[in-house]
Protein backbone atom coordinates (compact mmCIF):
# COMPACT_ATOMS: atom_id res chain seq x y z
CA UNK A 1 0.00 0.00 0.00
CA UNK A 2 1.86 3.08 -1.27
CA UNK A 3 1.72 6.43 0.50
CA UNK A 4 0.76 8.24 -2.72
CA UNK A 5 -2.04 5.86 -3.70
CA UNK A 6 -4.93 7.45 -5.58
CA UNK A 7 -7.47 6.94 -2.80
CA UNK A 8 -5.56 9.31 -0.52
CA UNK A 9 -7.10 12.39 -2.19
CA UNK A 10 -10.56 11.58 -0.81
CA UNK A 11 -11.94 13.13 2.36
CA UNK A 12 -14.65 11.53 4.49
CA UNK A 13 -18.06 11.96 2.94
CA UNK A 14 -19.57 11.93 6.45
CA UNK A 15 -17.23 13.92 8.71
CA UNK A 16 -16.55 12.60 12.21
CA UNK A 17 -18.35 14.03 15.24
CA UNK A 18 -16.40 15.89 17.89
CA UNK A 19 -17.20 15.22 21.55
CA UNK A 20 -19.82 17.95 21.86
CA UNK A 21 -21.61 16.90 18.68
CA UNK A 22 -21.62 13.26 19.76
CA UNK A 23 -23.07 13.98 23.20
CA UNK A 24 -25.70 16.30 21.73
CA UNK A 25 -26.80 13.70 19.19
CA UNK A 26 -26.72 10.91 21.78
CA UNK A 27 -29.08 12.85 24.02
CA UNK A 28 -31.65 12.97 21.23
CA UNK A 29 -32.04 9.18 21.41
CA UNK A 30 -35.28 7.90 22.95
CA UNK A 31 -33.54 4.71 24.17
CA UNK A 32 -36.42 2.58 22.95
CA UNK A 33 -37.12 -0.55 24.97
CA UNK A 34 -37.97 -2.64 21.92
CA UNK A 35 -35.65 -0.75 19.63
CA UNK A 36 -36.27 -1.40 15.90
CA UNK A 37 -32.73 -0.22 15.14
CA UNK A 38 -31.31 -3.30 16.91
CA UNK A 39 -33.46 -5.61 14.81
CA UNK A 40 -32.29 -3.83 11.65
CA UNK A 41 -28.61 -4.41 12.51
CA UNK A 42 -27.36 -7.79 11.18
CA UNK A 43 -24.94 -8.02 14.12
CA UNK A 44 -27.62 -7.04 16.66
CA UNK A 45 -25.62 -4.31 18.41
CA UNK A 46 -27.35 -2.90 21.51
CA UNK A 47 -27.67 0.49 19.86
CA UNK A 48 -29.64 2.33 22.58
CA UNK A 49 -27.17 0.89 25.10
CA UNK A 50 -24.02 2.18 23.42
CA UNK A 51 -25.64 5.56 22.71
CA UNK A 52 -26.73 5.98 26.35
CA UNK A 53 -23.13 5.35 27.40
CA UNK A 54 -21.95 8.14 25.10
CA UNK A 55 -24.51 10.46 26.66
CA UNK A 56 -23.19 9.59 30.14
CA UNK A 57 -19.51 9.91 29.15
CA UNK A 58 -18.86 6.17 29.46
CA UNK A 59 -16.99 5.90 26.17
CA UNK A 60 -15.10 2.77 27.13
CA UNK A 61 -18.36 1.01 27.93
CA UNK A 62 -19.89 2.31 24.74
CA UNK A 63 -17.09 0.92 22.58
CA UNK A 64 -17.19 -2.43 24.35
CA UNK A 65 -20.94 -2.71 23.77
CA UNK A 66 -20.37 -2.22 20.05
CA UNK A 67 -17.37 -4.50 19.69
CA UNK A 68 -18.93 -7.27 21.76
CA UNK A 69 -21.45 -7.77 18.97
CA UNK A 70 -19.36 -6.57 16.04
CA UNK A 71 -15.58 -6.74 16.37
CA UNK A 72 -15.36 -4.81 13.09
CA UNK A 73 -17.60 -2.09 14.45
CA UNK A 74 -15.14 0.65 13.52
CA UNK A 75 -15.29 -0.09 9.80
CA UNK A 76 -18.99 -0.91 9.81
CA UNK A 77 -19.67 2.51 11.33
CA UNK A 78 -18.20 3.95 8.14
CA UNK A 79 -19.26 1.54 5.41
CA UNK A 80 -22.67 0.26 6.52
CA UNK A 81 -25.64 1.55 4.51
CA UNK A 82 -27.23 2.77 7.72
CA UNK A 83 -29.89 4.62 5.74
CA UNK A 84 -31.49 1.26 4.90
CA UNK A 85 -30.53 -0.51 8.15
CA UNK A 86 -30.49 0.95 11.67
CA UNK A 87 -30.98 4.63 10.81
CA UNK A 88 -33.68 3.71 8.32
CA UNK A 89 -35.63 1.98 11.12
CA UNK A 90 -35.18 4.71 13.75
CA UNK A 91 -38.56 5.60 15.29
CA UNK A 92 -37.95 9.28 14.56
CA UNK A 93 -38.64 8.51 10.90
CA UNK A 94 -42.22 7.68 11.87
CA UNK A 95 -42.50 11.05 13.60
CA UNK A 96 -41.26 12.99 10.60
CA UNK A 97 -38.09 14.01 12.46
CA UNK A 98 -34.41 13.48 11.58
CA UNK A 99 -33.35 9.98 12.68
CA UNK A 100 -30.53 9.43 15.15
CA UNK A 101 -27.19 9.33 13.31
CA UNK A 102 -26.28 5.90 14.64
CA UNK A 103 -23.39 5.27 12.29
CA UNK A 104 -21.63 8.51 13.15
CA UNK A 105 -22.12 7.86 16.88
CA UNK A 106 -20.71 4.35 16.47
CA UNK A 107 -17.75 5.79 14.61
CA UNK A 108 -17.14 8.34 17.37
CA UNK A 109 -17.14 5.68 20.07
CA UNK A 110 -14.92 3.18 18.26
CA UNK A 111 -12.51 5.86 17.04
CA UNK A 112 -11.95 7.02 20.62
CA UNK A 113 -11.28 3.41 21.64
CA UNK A 114 -8.70 3.00 18.87
CA UNK A 115 -7.02 6.33 19.59
CA UNK A 116 -6.70 5.51 23.29
CA UNK A 117 -5.51 1.97 22.68
CA UNK A 118 -8.24 0.31 24.70
CA UNK A 119 -8.46 -3.48 24.57
CA UNK A 120 -11.49 -5.43 25.64
CA UNK A 121 -11.07 -9.10 24.84
CA UNK A 122 -8.64 -11.87 25.72
CA UNK A 123 -8.10 -15.30 24.26
CA UNK A 124 -9.71 -18.11 26.22
CA UNK A 125 -7.84 -21.03 27.79
CA UNK A 126 -6.31 -23.29 25.15
CA UNK A 127 -8.73 -26.03 24.13
CA UNK A 128 -6.18 -27.92 22.07
CA UNK A 129 -8.43 -27.62 19.04
CA UNK A 130 -7.46 -25.93 15.76
CA UNK A 131 -9.59 -24.21 13.11
CA UNK A 132 -8.44 -23.26 9.62
CA UNK A 133 -10.02 -20.14 8.16
CA UNK A 134 -9.94 -19.66 4.40
CA UNK A 135 -10.08 -15.95 3.59
CA UNK A 136 -8.95 -12.98 5.66
CA UNK A 137 -11.83 -10.62 4.97
CA UNK A 138 -14.54 -9.46 7.41
CA UNK A 139 -16.16 -12.91 7.77
CA UNK A 140 -12.84 -14.66 8.40
CA UNK A 141 -11.60 -12.02 10.82
CA UNK A 142 -14.83 -12.03 12.84
CA UNK A 143 -14.80 -15.82 12.99
CA UNK A 144 -11.13 -15.96 14.00
CA UNK A 145 -11.53 -13.43 16.80
CA UNK A 146 -14.53 -15.17 18.36
CA UNK A 147 -12.84 -18.57 18.10
CA UNK A 148 -9.82 -17.20 19.97
CA UNK A 149 -12.12 -15.95 22.72
CA UNK A 150 -13.29 -19.55 23.02
CA UNK A 151 -9.65 -20.68 23.25
CA UNK A 152 -9.28 -22.46 19.94
CA UNK A 153 -6.11 -22.11 17.87
CA UNK A 154 -6.71 -20.37 14.54
CA UNK A 155 -4.85 -20.13 11.24
CA UNK A 156 -6.03 -17.72 8.54
CA UNK A 157 -5.11 -18.55 4.94
CA UNK A 158 -5.26 -15.52 2.63
CA UNK A 159 -4.33 -15.40 -1.05
CA UNK A 160 -3.43 -11.70 -0.99
CA UNK A 161 -0.37 -10.23 0.70
CA UNK A 162 -2.45 -8.71 3.52
CA UNK A 163 -5.70 -9.30 5.40
CA UNK A 164 -8.80 -7.14 5.23
CA UNK A 165 -10.68 -8.35 2.18
CA UNK A 166 -12.93 -5.80 0.51
CA UNK A 167 -12.55 -3.47 3.50
CA UNK A 168 -8.98 -2.98 2.32
CA UNK A 169 -9.39 -3.34 -1.43
CA UNK A 170 -12.98 -2.50 -2.35
CA UNK A 171 -14.60 0.02 -0.02
CA UNK A 172 -15.11 3.48 -1.49
CA UNK A 173 -12.34 5.71 -0.08
CA UNK A 174 -14.76 8.51 0.79
CA UNK A 175 -16.19 6.03 3.30
CA UNK A 176 -12.95 4.42 4.51
CA UNK A 177 -9.41 4.31 3.19
CA UNK A 178 -7.27 1.20 3.14
CA UNK A 179 -4.91 2.26 5.91
CA UNK A 180 -7.85 2.49 8.31
CA UNK A 181 -8.87 -1.05 7.38
CA UNK A 182 -5.32 -2.17 8.15
CA UNK A 183 -5.59 -0.58 11.61
CA UNK A 184 -8.69 -2.64 12.28
CA UNK A 185 -6.97 -5.85 11.19
CA UNK A 186 -4.19 -5.11 13.67
CA UNK A 187 -6.78 -4.58 16.41
CA UNK A 188 -8.45 -7.92 15.67
CA UNK A 189 -5.11 -9.76 15.64
CA UNK A 190 -4.09 -8.12 18.92
CA UNK A 191 -6.06 -10.79 20.78
CA UNK A 192 -3.08 -13.06 20.02
CA UNK A 193 -2.81 -16.63 18.89
CA UNK A 194 -4.05 -16.10 15.33
CA UNK A 195 -1.54 -17.44 12.82
CA UNK A 196 -1.66 -15.66 9.47
CA UNK A 197 -0.47 -17.23 6.23
CA UNK A 198 -0.71 -14.77 3.34
CA UNK A 199 0.03 -15.42 -0.31
CA UNK A 200 -1.56 -18.86 -0.04
CA UNK A 201 -4.02 -20.05 -2.69
CA UNK A 202 -6.51 -22.70 -1.64
CA UNK A 203 -6.63 -25.40 -2.95
CA UNK A 204 -3.68 -24.60 -5.23
CA UNK A 205 -0.93 -24.19 -2.62
CA UNK A 206 -2.54 -26.23 0.15
CA UNK A 207 -5.04 -28.99 -0.64
CA UNK A 208 -8.35 -29.49 1.12
CA UNK A 209 -7.09 -32.87 2.31
CA UNK A 210 -4.06 -31.27 3.94
CA UNK A 211 -6.22 -28.59 5.56
CA UNK A 212 -8.56 -31.17 7.05
CA UNK A 213 -5.60 -33.10 8.44
CA UNK A 214 -4.12 -29.95 9.96
CA UNK A 215 -7.31 -28.67 11.60
CA UNK A 216 -10.27 -29.96 13.56
CA UNK A 217 -12.70 -27.72 11.66
CA UNK A 218 -12.68 -25.32 8.72
CA UNK A 219 -14.41 -22.00 8.06
CA UNK A 220 -14.74 -20.88 4.44
CA UNK A 221 -14.74 -17.09 4.48
CA UNK A 222 -13.63 -16.32 0.96
CA UNK A 223 -15.79 -13.93 -1.00
CA UNK A 224 -16.39 -13.48 -4.70
CA UNK A 225 -14.08 -13.78 -7.67
CA UNK A 226 -13.08 -11.53 -10.53
CA UNK A 227 -15.34 -9.06 -12.32
CA UNK A 228 -17.94 -10.52 -14.65
CA UNK A 229 -17.10 -9.16 -18.08
CA UNK A 230 -19.31 -8.91 -21.15
CA UNK A 231 -18.33 -11.01 -24.16
CA UNK A 232 -18.64 -8.17 -26.67
CA UNK A 233 -16.59 -6.97 -29.64
CA UNK A 234 -13.66 -4.93 -28.36
CA UNK A 235 -13.73 -6.51 -24.89
CA UNK A 236 -9.92 -6.85 -24.81
CA UNK A 237 -9.28 -3.14 -25.32
CA UNK A 238 -6.94 -1.56 -22.77
CA UNK A 239 -9.58 0.99 -21.76
CA UNK A 240 -12.17 -1.66 -20.79
CA UNK A 241 -11.61 -2.72 -17.17
CA UNK A 242 -13.56 -4.55 -14.47
CA UNK A 243 -14.80 -2.17 -11.78
CA UNK A 244 -13.62 -4.21 -8.78
CA UNK A 245 -10.19 -4.65 -10.33
CA UNK A 246 -9.97 -0.90 -10.97
CA UNK A 247 -11.07 -0.04 -7.41
CA UNK A 248 -8.34 -2.26 -5.97
CA UNK A 249 -5.71 -0.61 -8.16
CA UNK A 250 -6.89 2.82 -7.02
CA UNK A 251 -6.96 1.89 -3.33
CA UNK A 252 -3.60 0.14 -3.21
CA UNK A 253 -1.60 2.27 -5.66
CA UNK A 254 -1.97 4.91 -8.31
CA UNK A 255 -4.22 4.87 -11.37
CA UNK A 256 -3.27 7.00 -14.34
CA UNK A 257 -6.24 9.08 -15.49
CA UNK A 258 -4.15 11.42 -17.59
CA UNK A 259 -6.02 12.18 -20.79
CA UNK A 260 -9.28 10.63 -19.52
CA UNK A 261 -11.94 13.25 -20.21
CA UNK A 262 -14.96 10.96 -20.19
CA UNK A 263 -15.81 7.61 -18.63
CA UNK A 264 -18.74 5.22 -18.77
CA UNK A 265 -19.63 2.81 -15.97
CA UNK A 266 -21.81 -0.15 -16.96
CA UNK A 267 -24.21 -1.36 -14.28
CA UNK A 268 -26.83 -0.20 -11.83
CA UNK A 269 -25.67 -1.57 -8.47
CA UNK A 270 -23.77 -0.08 -5.57
CA UNK A 271 -20.36 -0.93 -7.01
CA UNK A 272 -21.25 0.94 -10.18
CA UNK A 273 -22.34 3.97 -8.17
CA UNK A 274 -19.18 3.86 -6.05
CA UNK A 275 -16.99 3.83 -9.16
CA UNK A 276 -18.90 6.76 -10.64
CA UNK A 277 -18.28 8.82 -7.49
CA UNK A 278 -14.63 7.76 -7.37
CA UNK A 279 -13.99 8.77 -10.97
CA UNK A 280 -15.58 12.15 -10.36
CA UNK A 281 -13.57 12.57 -7.16
CA UNK A 282 -10.37 11.85 -9.08
CA UNK A 283 -11.14 14.62 -11.51
CA UNK A 284 -12.66 12.94 -14.58
CA UNK A 285 -14.84 15.72 -16.06
CA UNK A 286 -17.63 13.56 -17.50
CA UNK A 287 -18.78 10.29 -15.93
CA UNK A 288 -21.90 8.46 -17.15
CA UNK A 289 -23.69 5.53 -15.55
CA UNK A 290 -25.17 3.33 -18.29
CA UNK A 291 -27.93 0.93 -17.21
CA UNK A 292 -30.44 -1.12 -19.17
CA UNK A 293 -33.26 -0.29 -16.76
CA UNK A 294 -34.69 2.93 -15.36
CA UNK A 295 -33.57 4.93 -12.36
CA UNK A 296 -36.22 3.35 -10.12
CA UNK A 297 -35.15 -0.14 -11.24
CA UNK A 298 -31.55 0.23 -10.08
CA UNK A 299 -30.42 -2.19 -7.39
CA UNK A 300 -28.04 0.45 -6.01
CA UNK A 301 -29.16 2.42 -2.98
CA UNK A 302 -31.14 5.56 -3.69
CA UNK A 303 -29.15 7.66 -1.21
CA UNK A 304 -25.87 6.63 -2.85
CA UNK A 305 -27.10 7.55 -6.33
CA UNK A 306 -28.42 10.87 -5.01
CA UNK A 307 -24.92 11.66 -3.72
CA UNK A 308 -23.45 10.69 -7.09
CA UNK A 309 -25.81 13.05 -8.90
CA UNK A 310 -24.87 15.83 -6.48
CA UNK A 311 -21.24 15.20 -7.46
CA UNK A 312 -22.06 15.63 -11.14
CA UNK A 313 -22.84 12.11 -12.35
CA UNK A 314 -24.76 11.64 -15.57
CA UNK A 315 -26.94 8.71 -16.54
CA UNK A 316 -27.95 6.87 -19.69
CA UNK A 317 -31.07 4.87 -18.86
CA UNK A 318 -32.48 1.94 -20.84
CA UNK A 319 -29.35 1.16 -22.84
CA UNK A 320 -27.62 -2.19 -23.36
CA UNK A 321 -23.96 -2.36 -24.43
CA UNK A 322 -23.30 -4.25 -27.66
CA UNK A 323 -19.63 -3.47 -28.26
CA UNK A 324 -16.62 -1.34 -27.36
CA UNK A 325 -14.65 0.93 -29.61
CA UNK A 326 -11.86 3.40 -29.03
CA UNK A 327 -14.28 6.30 -28.88
CA UNK A 328 -16.73 4.77 -26.42
CA UNK A 329 -19.43 2.16 -25.89
CA UNK A 330 -21.88 1.08 -28.57
CA UNK A 331 -25.35 0.61 -27.08
CA UNK A 332 -28.87 -0.24 -28.10
CA UNK A 333 -31.88 1.35 -26.45
CA UNK A 334 -34.05 -0.98 -24.35
CA UNK A 335 -37.79 -1.38 -23.93
CA UNK A 336 -39.66 -1.49 -20.62
CA UNK A 337 -38.65 -5.14 -20.16
CA UNK A 338 -34.94 -4.20 -20.53
CA UNK A 339 -34.79 -5.92 -23.93
CA UNK A 340 -32.64 -4.23 -26.61
CA UNK A 341 -34.50 -2.57 -29.50
CA UNK A 342 -33.08 -3.31 -32.95
CA UNK A 343 -32.03 -0.33 -35.04
CA UNK A 344 -31.37 2.00 -32.10
CA UNK A 345 -27.60 1.63 -31.94
CA UNK A 346 -25.56 4.66 -30.96
CA UNK A 347 -22.29 5.39 -29.18
CA UNK A 348 -21.73 6.90 -25.74
CA UNK A 349 -18.34 8.65 -25.82
CA UNK A 350 -15.80 7.29 -23.33
CA UNK A 351 -12.04 7.22 -22.93
CA UNK A 352 -12.47 4.65 -20.14
CA UNK A 353 -15.12 1.96 -19.60
CA UNK A 354 -15.54 0.25 -16.23
CA UNK A 355 -17.74 -2.85 -16.11
CA UNK A 356 -19.69 -3.20 -12.85
CA UNK A 357 -22.23 -5.93 -13.49
CA UNK A 358 -21.17 -8.36 -10.77
CA UNK A 359 -18.44 -10.81 -9.81
CA UNK A 360 -17.92 -14.50 -10.42
CA UNK A 361 -18.86 -17.05 -7.78
CA UNK A 362 -16.15 -19.28 -6.30
CA UNK A 363 -18.14 -22.36 -5.46
CA UNK A 364 -15.96 -24.42 -7.79
CA UNK A 365 -13.07 -23.99 -5.33
CA UNK A 366 -14.69 -26.42 -2.91
CA UNK A 367 -15.15 -29.34 -5.31
CA UNK A 368 -12.61 -31.33 -3.33
CA UNK A 369 -14.77 -31.00 -0.22
CA UNK A 370 -17.91 -32.28 -1.95
CA UNK A 371 -20.12 -29.57 -0.44
CA UNK A 372 -23.60 -28.61 -1.58
CA UNK A 373 -23.25 -25.63 -3.91
CA UNK A 374 -26.15 -23.74 -5.49
CA UNK A 375 -25.36 -21.53 -8.50
CA UNK A 376 -21.83 -21.04 -7.24
CA UNK A 377 -22.83 -20.27 -3.65
CA UNK A 378 -21.91 -22.54 -0.76
CA UNK A 379 -25.08 -23.83 0.88
CA UNK A 380 -25.25 -23.49 4.68
CA UNK A 381 -27.84 -23.66 7.40
CA UNK A 382 -28.62 -20.74 9.71
CA UNK A 383 -25.52 -21.47 11.84
CA UNK A 384 -23.12 -21.50 8.89
CA UNK A 385 -22.77 -25.29 8.83
CA UNK A 386 -22.31 -26.80 5.37
CA UNK A 387 -23.34 -30.24 4.19
CA UNK A 388 -19.97 -31.63 5.36
CA UNK A 389 -19.50 -32.06 9.14
CA UNK A 390 -16.85 -29.76 10.53
CA UNK A 391 -16.89 -27.38 7.57
CA UNK A 392 -18.64 -24.03 8.01
CA UNK A 393 -18.96 -20.99 5.75
CA UNK A 394 -20.01 -17.35 5.78
CA UNK A 395 -19.70 -14.09 3.91
CA UNK A 396 -20.04 -13.43 0.20
CA UNK A 397 -19.08 -16.98 -0.79
CA UNK A 398 -22.37 -18.14 0.70
CA UNK A 399 -24.66 -15.11 0.64
CA UNK A 400 -23.71 -14.09 -2.89
CA UNK A 401 -22.53 -10.59 -2.01
CA UNK A 402 -24.11 -8.62 0.83
CA UNK A 403 -22.77 -5.95 3.17
CA UNK A 404 -19.66 -6.05 5.35
CA UNK A 405 -21.87 -6.21 8.43
CA UNK A 406 -23.59 -9.35 7.10
CA UNK A 407 -20.22 -11.02 6.63
CA UNK A 408 -19.21 -10.09 10.19
CA UNK A 409 -22.44 -11.52 11.60
CA UNK A 410 -22.07 -14.75 9.64
CA UNK A 411 -18.43 -15.19 10.66
CA UNK A 412 -19.17 -14.53 14.32
CA UNK A 413 -22.18 -16.86 14.39
CA UNK A 414 -20.29 -19.59 12.58
CA UNK A 415 -17.59 -19.39 15.28
CA UNK A 416 -20.24 -20.04 17.92
CA UNK A 417 -21.49 -23.03 15.91
CA UNK A 418 -17.94 -24.34 15.39
CA UNK A 419 -17.28 -24.07 19.12
CA UNK A 420 -20.45 -26.05 19.89
CA UNK A 421 -19.54 -28.66 17.27
CA UNK A 422 -16.04 -29.08 18.70
CA UNK A 423 -17.41 -29.40 22.23
CA UNK A 424 -19.74 -32.12 21.01
CA UNK A 425 -16.73 -34.10 19.82
CA UNK A 426 -14.89 -33.95 23.15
Amino acid sequence: MTADRSESVFEDYKPAYDAQQAVTEANRCLFCYDAPCIKACPTGIDIPGFIRKIATDNLRGSARTILESNVLGMSCARVCPVEVLCVGDCVYNELGLPPIQIGRLQRYSTDVAYERGWTFFQAGPDTGRSVGIIGGGPAGLACAHRLRRFGHRVTIYEKRSALGGLNATGVAPYKMRGDRAADEVDQVLAIGGIEVRTGVEIPGDVSWTDLQRAHDALFLGFGLGSDTMLDLPGKDADNVVGAVEWIERMKRGRVDLGGIRSAVVLGGGNTAIDVVRELLGLGVPSVTLAYRGTEVQMSGYEHEWSAAKDAGARAAWRVAPVGYEGAGVKVLECDAAKAPIAGTEHTIPADLVLVAIGQSKLGSLVQGLELDVDHGRIVTDATGATSRPGVFAGGDGGNGGKEVVNAVAEGRDAAVAIHAWLQGRS
